[in-house]
């Protein structure tokens, strides 16, 4: 299905478990080349929730990598690591450039913040943990409590148990050739 998809996952330490493990396989599962994307050289460190959880290697530098070799970027949460990001200006112009091009990105929980600090959520529609709703509206986006909302390039969900819904919606778009993008109803059915 995804066999010519190459996708960043661009994470920092304290990133939550779940919302990286758990769409990288679907993604592979689906055929997708999948490369861990990060500004720590070997491994990065997961968090399930407040706990320590574990470590996942890192495939690339994000100082080496090219938006250019992608076509999607995936922004699991973790408040630790949506906040860290967020500071990074290789992180912000790693994705300003993923969404000049109108490429996928996909969100999740406390990931919306690196898109919030990336200035590309004005006039977006998106969800994200729900503490990060003022951030979002004070950006002049549409933030809806959805376990996925879909709008154009971007899809976002809140929450680990939003995460089967979220890989459908994520996996949906990756099969879409190009623009214009369909509506969330058409990508989850």
């Amino acid at each position: 299905m995804l066999q010519d998809i190459k996708i960043a996952i661009l994470v920092t330490n304290g990133f939550e478990q779940a919302e990286l493990v758990e769409p990288k396989q679907a993604l592979e599962a689906a055929g997708a080349t999948v490369h861990v994307v990060s500004d720590q050289t070997k491994v990065v460190q997961g968090f399930q929730h407040t706990e320590i959880g574990d470590t996942v290697d890192v495939d690339c530098l994000l100082s080496e990598a090219s938006p250019d070799d992608y076509s999607a970027v995936l922004l699991p949460g973790g408040v630790v690591n949506g906040d860290a990001l967020r500071m990074s200006p290789e992180a912000r112009a790693f994705v300003q450039s993923i969404n000049d091009a109108n490429k996928p990105i996909a969100s999740i929980c406390h990931g919306g913040w690196l898109l919030i600090s990336a200035g590309i959520v004005k006039d977006r529609t998106l969800t994200s943990w729900p503490s990060l709703q003022d951030d979002f509206i004070n950006a002049d986006a549409n933030w809806l409590d959805e376990e996925v909302v879909c709008d154009k390039n971007f899809v976002s969900s809140r929450k680990p148990d939003d995460i089967p819904a979220f890989n459908k919606a994520f996996i949906a778009l990756l099969q879409q050739p190009s623009e214009p993008f369909p509506e969330v109803s058409e990508l989850i059915g």
